[in-house]
């Protein structure tokens, strides 16, 4: 081992700590919160919808359409890809036409999914 590979892994010590540090305070607060918190469960209140009135029709039987999950789904894939647009256009200099085009790549292949879907009938609400 060279003096520069025990460099390079120190500087991940303060990462791993932070890490450790996170799983910590999450497993307490965890604990102290099943220590402190009453259960009290009973069937009003285990129902799907425990104030107001009383679940009828489409909601009593507690499924929902496929549409709904897909079209979820669909935004969250969406929403999250375009995301990586904004570092993109902060470091697009740096970058140069490499880096222009696989993002131009990037945002084909999310019209290619995007026309998929449309074409599946994934983004129609039917009543």
């Amino acid at each position: 081992m060279t003096g520069a590979s025990v460099v390079t892994r120190m500087e991940f010590l303060p990462v791993l700590f932070m890490v450790a540090g996170i799983v910590l305070v999450a497993m307490v607060t965890l604990f102290v919160s099943s220590l402190l918190r009453q259960s009290n469960p009973y069937p009003a209140k285990n129902m799907p919808y425990e104030c107001g009135m009383d679940p009828a029709g489409e909601a009593a039987g507690g499924r929902f359409r496929v549409q709904f999950f897909i079209l979820a789904i669909l935004f969250v894939v969406f929403d999250v890809e375009t995301m990586f647009l904004f570092p993109w256009a902060v470091v697009l200099k740096e970058i140069g036409l490499v880096g222009y085009v696989e993002m131009f790549i990037f945002i084909l292949l999310l019209l290619v999914g995007f026309a998929y879907a449309w074409l599946k009938g994934a983004l129609e609400w039917e009543a």
